[in-house]
């Protein structure tokens, strides 16, 4: 499996949100790696729970600022983050079966899912709340 790895392309101009998507790559990396390994049941399900914490902490957060700021695509927003969620919590379930499908099926899912989304909807997020919210969303 190829890792996935920042690049450029996937900021959203904004340090803090970008450095909650590094975190998130490192967390994908770090549960793909283990599947392939074959680390110990236990070991994978507290990188997934650690990946699927990480991800719902970063979608609250966002979703938080749209609400607040009244951001108009507020509902399209939150439900490309709930399908995410959904086929994570798939992928979790599948991967004590076939863990090699599961690590494959992560990577396209996340990679797929980083060009699709943060590229799209966070950029257009981000740039419609400008550098005023840019300051209130800390790194973790």
């Amino acid at each position: 499996m190829v890792m996935l790895k920042w690049k450029p392309v996937f900021s959203v101009g904004d340090p803090a949100v970008d450095y909650e998507h590094r975190q998130l790559l490192e967390l994908v990396n770090k549960a793909a790696q283990a599947i392939l390994e074959n680390k110990s049941e236990e070991v994978i399900d507290q990188l997934f729970g650690d990946l699927l914490h990480g991800i719902s902490v970063h979608f609250a957060h966002e979703e938080r600022l749209m609400r607040t700021s009244g951001y108009d695509q507020l509902d399209t927003h939150k439900k490309d983050h709930e399908r995410l969620l959904d086929v994570l919590r798939d992928i979790m379930d599948c991967q004590r079966h076939a863990p090699q499908k599961s690590s494959k099926d992560l990577a396209k899912l996340l990679s797929d899912w980083f060009i699709g989304h943060f590229s799209t909807h966070d950029t257009r997020l981000h740039n419609k709340l400008g550098p005023h919210y840019q300051t209130n969303m800390k790194p973790s």
